[in-house]
């Protein structure tokens, strides 16, 4: 492997102790309180934010995050590079103690995510993706080794039937009407409900082909997912532009996306 930038090894490191502050939590009693925009809010996510944001300082590269102050557009947008954060995607699926919850950190450059680290702090799994470097995956115990990081290889081929890698938390009638025209197309789909960003582990590892999106999204729930994807040869595109989600945008919200695999985009018999 090509010599790992500083700060992505600080970035490993802080996701690392990020994620077992999160599972020290998870594993004992917490309260949860309601964000003004309806979602919920832990101990869990303050803390792990705390964690990440005092590492990632060391890097002297702003950061954006869903528990970060956001900063003034008028300055944001002068930014060259930034950190784009979530302490604990999928606070929902933590509240509910089914372990499908992750840690998110993404790295952008002019708009475009160009590294991304996800960890499961269950199972205790990093996925990292470099545009440079590639996708890997490895252990809290590897995560200082990267002799022992396991690379993946994008599969050339698509699941058949195909697979489809969705929101466990939140649906909506154009994710129905996808899923028909898909099925029409195709065949029937074979489907995974997951929450978080997890969801980009199935895609990665290849079981999975896509994730379509059409309920809200943040910048942070979905840049490091982007980064990993687009090293490994696959896309993240606007529904009705066709065109990669782009970040550090005035409004963070996403608009409505379809993650597709290297795999899907290669097959001519396949159009998305």
């Amino acid at each position: 492997m090509s010599k790992i930038p500083k700060e992505y090894i600080i970035a490993v490191d802080a996701i690392v102790k990020a994620s077992i502050k999160i599972m020290k939590v998870y594993n004992e009693s917490f309260d949860v309180e309601i964000k003004s925009d309806g979602s919920p809010l832990t101990v869990a996510d303050i803390e792990s934010s705390k964690i990440i944001e005092a590492a990632l300082q060391e890097t002297q590269i702003p950061i954006t995050g869903e528990e970060t102050k956001k900063g003034d557009y008028e300055i944001r947008k002068t930014w060259n590079k930034s950190w784009c954060v979530d302490p604990l995607d999928g606070t929902k699926e933590f509240v509910n103690r089914n372990g499908e919850f992750a840690v998110n950190i993404a790295l952008i450059e002019k708009q475009t995510p160009i590294f991304g680290l996800i960890a499961s702090p269950v199972s205790e799994q990093i996925l990292f993706g470099d545009k440079d470097l590639g996708v890997f995956t490895f252990s809290f115990d590897d995560a200082y080794i990267p002799s022992n990081w396991e690379k993946i290889k994008a599969k050339e081929i698509p699941n058949r039937p195909i697979g489809i890698v969705y929101s466990r938390s939140h649906s909506s009638g154009p994710m129905d009407e996808f899923i028909e025209e898909i099925s029409a197309k195709y065949g029937e789909p074979t489907f995974v409900k997951k929450g978080s960003s997890l969801k980009f582990f199935d895609l990665a590892l290849g079981k999975a082909d896509v994730y379509p999106r059409f309920a809200p999204t943040m910048e942070w729930d979905i840049a490091s997912g982007q980064a990993i994807l687009n090293a490994i040869g696959g896309e993240v595109i606007h529904t009705e532009t066709k065109k990669p989600l782009f970040y550090n945008k005035e409004n963070l919200k996403n608009p409505s996306f379809i993650a597709s695999t290297k795999a899907i985009l290669n097959n001519s018999d396949v159009k998305l």
